[in-house]
């Protein structure tokens, strides 16, 4: 039987991290694009190279790490900037991510790719249906500033440059509202599986 390949994405701070671990705590096999996304930028790493010679030397710290907040400064300070960073890593990420895949496929009914880019890079096309977390700016906002220690105004800048609720509601199978309490959420999602699964 095919492996249904159902995409986890959504508005940054609605709630997707938490929903993607009430799926692990399911049973279902998880592919976080972020973690994939840390894979390709590791120390050294061709990625984290290129992205030095566009955003600044500076971005990678004297052991070789990524300083991600600094480079998330820099690329999320325009749409421009944001696209630039994406061109560069979306690539590597989709081939780590099929290397998941072909892992995961071979004793895994479902396969949840937890991805915050899906739409923007392009992996939407990969998957079978599509799950996105929507809430309120003022909820996003303060849970972004608790959750980063980032200012509200670094969370404003990095919301602006990213795909709004309308889109979501527009190009996702399903909606979950993240800014619900955590059993509707977690009911939300487990009402859409039993969809996506046809049971």
């Amino acid at each position: 039987m095919k492996t249904k390949f159902i995409g986890l994405t959504g508005q940054t701070g609605a709630g997707k991290s938490t929903i993607s671990e009430f799926a692990e705590k399911m049973g279902y096999k998880i592919i976080n694009a972020d973690k994939a996304a840390r894979e390709i930028m590791g120390n050294h790493s061709d990625c984290l190279k290129r992205l030095a010679e566009i955003f600044g030397s500076d971005i990678i710290n004297s052991d070789g790490s990524c300083n991600r907040k600094l480079l998330a400064k820099r690329a999320f300070s325009s749409r421009e900037n944001t696209d630039i960073l994406n061109s560069v890593t979306h690539p590597a990420i989709i081939s780590r991510v099929q290397e998941y895949i072909d892992i995961y496929s071979k004793d895994s009914e479902v396969i949840i790719f937890d991805a915050p880019q899906l739409f923007e890079s392009g992996s939407d096309k990969m998957c079978d249906k599509i799950i996105a977390v929507v809430a309120p700016v003022d909820v996003r906002l303060k849970r972004l500033v608790s959750r980063d220690g980032i200012s509200e105004s670094d969370v404003l800048m990095r919301m602006k440059v990213q795909l709004d609720e309308n889109f979501f509601r527009a190009n996702a199978d399903y909606i979950i509202d993240g800014s619900k309490p955590l059993k509707d959420v977690r009911r939300q999602f487990e009402e859409i599986m039993k969809k996506v699964m046809g049971t």
